[in-house]
């Protein structure tokens, strides 16, 4: 079996394929527009293929049978393919590749709507992405409802998209490289976010870990797919994947976001710090002209 064979779908999805087609289009075209550098390029293509690979290709059907191979999906759908994503900071290369007509009577009208501003405005709003980041992953690794997605076609489709969707959300608002204003959050609330969002993963991690008996039946009802694997050594697996890479990933993103803060406070890009220039400014005494006398 060759690398294609793998890329190959296990359930072919139009949606995936549009969801991942259109972004991949306008990067292309706005990329060099925009001025792109290579790294940030590699960055963008990174997430967006390991975004794929989570979600069609025959790597699914061991998402489907294995649970520590679940929780590796679910790592890279809300953490891995999203932080590479907003780590190249796209926002600039994927407007450039909307036409321009585009951009003003379809996208721009759009996105000042009142209630996509509103909405914005909610979950982007600190307690509630933090709330949402976390949340979504307890609500699906609940038993009860974990067990019928994993049944569901169509709800694990939700499953697994509201992960990549709440991930972009999340990564995008939390390494936003700009000061606030243009940005949602200051540089110091968006270390603040991430960091919040480190306890409960490590929680919820450790509780699977150690809990001793078997959380997800599903998996041995269906049939798993590593027969030699013990149901228990495979819960324990995911609860690692959960308490070890994915709070990993959550502290690489405070210590990006903070990075950031260090450069827009040594450049004098901060808030704060502009109000006490502009103060010092006011402050100094302006030198009146020196009278000539004859």
């Amino acid at each position: 079996m060759n690398l294609l064979y793998w890329l190959d779908p296990w359930e072919f999805s139009p949606t995936v394929v549009i969801a991942l087609l259109v972004p991949a289009i306008l990067f292309v075209r706005g990329a060099h527009k925009a001025k792109v550098s290579i790294l940030r390029r590699i960055s963008f293509w990174f997430g967006l293929v390991a975004l794929y690979v989570a979600l069609h290709t025959r790597l699914d059907y061991f998402f489907e049978h294995e649970f520590f191979m679940h929780r590796a999906q679910h790592l890279v759908l809300h953490h891995l393919g999203p932080f590479f994503i907003a780590l190249s900071y796209p926002g600039a290369a994927l407007r450039a590749g909307i036409p321009f007509s585009w951009r003003q009577h379809f996208v721009r009208p759009a996105l000042e709507t009142p209630v996509v501003r509103k909405l914005l405005d909610v979950v982007m709003h600190p307690v509630v992405a933090v709330t949402l980041f976390v949340g979504l992953i307890y609500f699906w690794l609940m038993s009860p409802i974990h067990f019928v997605a994993m049944l569901d076609w169509r709800l694990y489709r939700v499953m697994n998209w509201s992960m990549v969707i709440d991930g972009l959300l999340f990564w995008w608002l939390v390494l936003d490289p700009r000061p606030a204003p243009p940005a949602r959050l200051s540089p110091g609330k968006r270390v603040l976010v991430v960091i919040a969002a480190i306890p409960p993963q490590i929680i919820l991690g450790a509780f699977i870990f150690f809990t001793p008996h078997e959380l997800y039946p599903i998996y041995s009802i269906c049939g798993r797919a590593f027969t030699w694997l013990s149901p228990m050594r495979d819960q324990q697996i995911g609860g690692l994947l959960l308490w070890i890479p994915g709070s990993m990933m959550s502290v690489i993103g405070a210590l990006v976001a903070l990075r950031h803060w260090m450069r827009l406070s040594a450049r004098g890009r901060l808030r704060s710090e502009r109000r006490a220039k502009a103060k010092q400014g006011l402050a100094q005494p302006t030198s009146a002209p020196a009278s000539s006398h004859r």
